[in-house]
């Protein structure tokens, strides 16, 4: 069994090593074209090494291109603040499914559930539709609030608040907390990898969102920076050099928000999978 057992071990491990190289070398070769001129990356050598290592490419996308630090900031922002409002709005809608009791309960939680099966794609164009008559096109607000609640994860944050204990909220309620008191100073510090998990999940989307961007913003001062790099691309000619280089930046602060909360996130998932 135990010899099994470690050819079994050591077959996973091949796996596993096998499929984080083939994850890496896209990176690592972006990574180095990066810094490269663009002659050496179409000259169709394969090097990870640059041989003319230069820092062009950062300095252009940085002070040449006056756009791309706006880019950047549209993003942070929308992400920021698009996040924060989720982890709000979802957790409330999760806790109130999974503890008050109030007409309609069931009805509505069934309505949430047909919404996950609802593609994204369906709803652009009343989306977009509803945004011209608002008057919120090229605007912060129209990327934010549409999306600023999110049925999946608030079916996530009610499977968690259906398993968190009900001794610690009728504790809270005997110390004379209210409701919302007990929601805001027990249930949610103590829901931090659920929040956690939600918070590296929510923010991807907003940070990589290419398509509401697109049919949204119209403005280049208002683009995103997914929209952002697609300047960089022409009809004959594409600046696989600046792409790279904008890439490498545009990766950084989804690596240093997994790192963060990477304490949380596996434990926030097995916590919201079920009993």
């Amino acid at each position: 069994m135990k010899k099994k057992l470690s050819i079994g071990k050591i077959f996973l491990y091949i796996i596993l090593c096998t499929y984080a190289v083939v994850t890496l070398i896209p990176f690592l070769w972006a990574l180095s074209s990066s810094f490269k001129p663009l002659s050496e990356i179409v000259s169709g050598a394969i090097n990870f090494i640059p041989q003319n290592f230069t820092l062009d490419n950062y300095r252009q996308i940085f002070i040449e291109q006056e756009l791309f630090p706006r880019w950047m900031f549209n993003s942070v922002f929308i992400a920021t603040v698009g996040t924060g409002l989720n982890i709000l709005f979802n957790s409330m809608a999760g806790y109130a499914l999974a503890r008050l009791a109030f007409p309609g309960k069931k009805g509505l939680f069934i309505i949430i559930l047909a919404v996950l099966m609802i593609p994204a794609q369906v709803t652009m164009i009343p989306n977009y539709l509803i945004l011209r008559e608002f008057g919120w096109l090229n605007s912060y607000q129209g990327m934010i609030v549409p999306s600023m609640i999110n049925a999946t994860f608030i079916f996530m944050m009610r499977q968690f608040f259906v398993n968190f204990p009900k001794e610690l909220e009728e504790a809270a309620a005997i110390d004379g907390l209210s409701r919302i008191g007990t929601f805001f100073k027990v249930v949610l510090p103590l829901a931090k990898p659920a929040l956690a998990a939600q918070a590296i999940f929510v923010f991807m989307g907003f940070w990589n969102d290419f398509m509401r961007p697109l049919i949204i913003m119209t403005d280049s001062s208002m683009y995103t920076l997914p929209l952002g790099l697609n300047t960089f691309k022409g009809q004959f000619v594409s600046y696989w050099n600046y792409i790279m280089a904008a890439s490498m930046v545009f990766t950084l602060p989804v690596l240093l928000i997994y790192a963060f909360f990477n304490k949380y996130f596996i434990k926030g998932l097995s916590l919201t999978g079920g009993k």
